[in-house]
């Protein structure tokens, strides 16, 4: 890993080129690339120092069963050879060239990781090693086996105001630390917020998947077209610079959700939802928000912001008198507020009925990309099957990646 002249870690792929930093994107499913032009890889100035091993997995870690797979990789169990202990190892496959659509790019992965060395917090998730060949990398990391935090809400008969707020402390203070780094997430939702165990008496948050974070430089303004319809603030669609205030639009659209089970700006369509979000529009409507206290309702409202720089920080979130009160009165209206569980049971199981529609999905795309691939011979492969012969337009790039959470 590279260091600055003052002696500041310097990650790559997140280098300036001209003032403005550009980081192209590896999408999932549920993420939508708002252009049709991409923006050039940035090209770091010095080579960063390696902070890889180039041995194998195998020699350090025991790698056990599966415990999930996406479109790029595989996560297992793994135990470490020397000390006894499990983590989960991520393999995950590179791009062989530019412009393939199979594997994430090397660069990408590489400012993940240097993000990940320079976070260390009871609710962050742990990198423990790394190890990387030509054609993939291995991420092991903290084993992380609560499931998401939503799931874990939607199981409870009731849930108090007081109990919602317990979970929202925890991410708070992990999001804090993360920004007093100079460090933005960029991809907050529900399916990045875990739970490391969920038999426990007070489970502990862990929020994960770094594939979008980015270490933010003084002058410097980054923008990025990335990210979830209805997850993202309107300086992401508008292009804007982009700062660790719009992590905290997300926060505000999170907390929204949980308390009423109603997504504030979903639309009917992708487009429709981030029309939605760049005119700011919403309301509390009575029907979903009849058991929430006016504390929790001010503490949204003053997230969902259009102006960032009016937004609470995670730092003023957590002294909020809905977080934190600051008389008895404002303790027991808290207390006696609750989430709307009927609601909000509805809102997860549409929103996981369509991460399973989007992964079958992405398995049949992937299955017809290998069966074209095998109908070629090795020379007309000698390009790739998972290249497009023409670039898509970006109404093609949106409909393809629809949101999986309406």
């Amino acid at each position: 890993m590279a260091k600055d002249g003052g002696g500041a870690q310097v990650c790559p792929g997140n280098q300036v080129a001209a003032g403005i930093q550009e980081t192209p994107c590896s999408l999932e499913d549920d993420e939508v690339f708002l252009s049709a032009e991409a923006p050039a890889p940035p090209r770091p100035s010095a080579a960063p120092a390696d902070p890889f091993r180039h041995c194998s997995v195998d020699e350090l870690y025991e790698l056990l069963e599966t415990l999930g797979s996406g479109h790029f990789g595989v996560v297992r169990r793994c135990r470490e050879r020397s000390t006894g202990v499990s983590y989960a190892a991520k393999s995950v496959k590179m791009r062989k060239r530019k412009g393939s659509r199979l594997g994430l790019d090397r660069e990408q992965v590489e400012r993940e990781v240097c993000i990940l060395q320079q976070l260390q917090h009871p609710n962050i998730m742990r990198l423990h090693d790394v190890f990387s060949n030509k054609a993939e990398m291995v991420l092991i990391l903290e084993l992380i086996q609560g499931g998401e935090l939503f799931d874990f809400i939607a199981k409870k008969e009731l849930l108090s105001e007081d109990e919602a707020i317990e979970f929202l402390q925890q991410i708070l203070h992990g999001l804090a630390y993360v920004h007093s780094r100079r460090i933005a997430h960029f991809d907050l939702k529900p399916e990045n917020i875990m739970l490391l165990q969920k038999d426990v008496p007070n489970p502990r948050i862990k929020i994960i998947d770094f594939g979008l974070a980015q270490k933010l430089e003084e002058g410097v303004a980054y923008k990025s077209l990335c990210g979830t319809p209805q997850y993202i603030a309107p300086e992401v669609i508008n292009y804007e610079p982009l700062s660790t205030a719009t992590d905290m639009w997300s926060i505000g659209v999170i907390t929204y959700i949980l308390l009423s089970g109603m997504s504030p700006f979903q639309g009917e369509t992708d487009e429709e939802t981030l029309s939605n979000v760049v005119s700011g529009n919403y309301e509390f409507e009575e029907k979903y928000f009849s058991q929430t206290s006016e504390m929790a309702k001010d503490f949204i409202q003053k997230l969902l912001v259009k102006e960032p720089r009016e937004r609470m920080t995670a730092a003023q979130c957590l002294l909020h008198p809905w977080i934190k009160p600051l008389t008895r009165k404002q303790a027991v209206n808290r207390s006696r507020s609750s989430i709307n569980m009927e609601n909000f049971r509805k809102f997860n199981a549409r929103r996981k009925w369509k991460l399973s529609y989007n992964m079958v999905s992405a398995c049949n795309r992937l299955c017809r990309l290998r069966l074209l691939c095998q109908q070629t011979t090795e020379e007309e492969r000698d390009c790739e099957s998972d290249q497009e012969d023409e670039p898509s337009s970006p109404v093609v790039l949106l409909r393809r990646r629809r949101s999986i959470c309406s």
